[in-house]
């Protein structure tokens, strides 16, 4: 008895064809990149000498005036004084130096520059780090131009209605929108899901936004989240609104570099202590 006979190969494999195919090619994808919806929110104010001086008014409230009587009575003398030394911000610059050999680009340039592709990777790591430093840099970054007294901290830990509503009554005047982590926003959808009280939804750039009284919370993970405990930013913006500004030097071949000004103190206040982690048992939630 013989062993039955091996059949012959007969067509082409596919291991064998895909030595002649082209391949269809991605560009490079940079898991990295976000929306970067702060700097499309803010207001950029062109800053052409790279120093922007903030002019404010010291102790408004001694600046007298009187609704008189209908008869000769003195009016009050009085005057606006300005803060001295007023306050100037200094614009930075994100930078780095490119290094592509000339060998890489003349020889793998095709279907897509080497040149051009390294240049579009290495601003989005700029732009990054530039709605980075917006948010955290020592110097200008939001979290560190809050005032004292525009600072609150939850009631419980869990981000609720209640400390939005709170965080509300700090930036009153016109709120343009609230910044937070992810993880934040979720925790705090998290707690109205609990209250039977789920946020309206808006939309922004073609994105939906969860919104509170109105206003959008604004995803960023920019904002730090340590030991599971971030924080909720509430921003007015725009000069004509003496709030939140971005500045830019006007001219630069492409990039803004990052510059941030807080016009006056009540454009601005945070919700500390959000904790991100808190989930609940819905099984006993009765929809009446």
């Amino acid at each position: 008895m013989t062993d039955a006979p091996v059949d012959a190969q007969r067509a082409l494999s596919d291991s064998a064809a895909r030595q002649l195919a082209n391949a269809t090619k991605t560009r490079a994808q940079l898991e990295t990149i976000s929306p970067r919806w702060l700097t499309r929110l803010l207001h950029w104010v062109p800053v052409e000498a790279g120093i922007y001086r903030r002019n404010r008014v010291p102790n408004p409230g001694d600046v007298e005036v009187a609704c008189l009587p209908r008869n000769e009575s003195d009016l009050p003398l009085t005057y606006v004084d300005y803060e001295d030394p007023a306050r100037e911000y200094l614009l930075s610059a994100v930078s780095t130096v490119l290094d592509v050999h000339t060998r890489v680009s003349d020889l793998y340039s095709s279907p897509y520059d080497q040149i051009e592709e390294q240049l579009r990777l290495i601003i989005e790591v700029i732009k990054e780090r530039q709605e980075s430093e917006l948010i955290n840099n020592p110097e200008y970054g939001l979290l560190n131009s809050v005032v004292d007294r525009q600072r609150i901290t939850t009631r419980s830990g869990a981000p609720t209605p209640d400390d939005l509503d709170d965080l509300l009554t700090k930036v009153w005047k016109e709120p343009a929108f609230f910044l937070a982590h992810p993880l934040g926003i979720a925790a705090f959808g998290r707690e109205c899901t609990r209250r039977g009280v789920p946020p309206p939804t808006t939309n922004l750039f073609g994105s939906p936004f969860l919104t509170w009284r109105g206003v959008p919370l604004v995803p960023s993970d920019k904002v730090p989240i340590e030991d599971g405990v971030s924080k909720f930013l509430l921003l007015r913006v725009g000069e004509p609104r003496q709030g939140v500004v971005g500045l830019f030097q006007p001219g630069l071949e492409g990039e803004r570099s990052p510059g941030l000004s807080v016009l006056v103190d009540d454009a601005l206040a945070v919700l500390d202590g959000v904790e991100v982690g808190n989930y609940h048992d819905y099984s006993d939630t009765h929809v009446k």
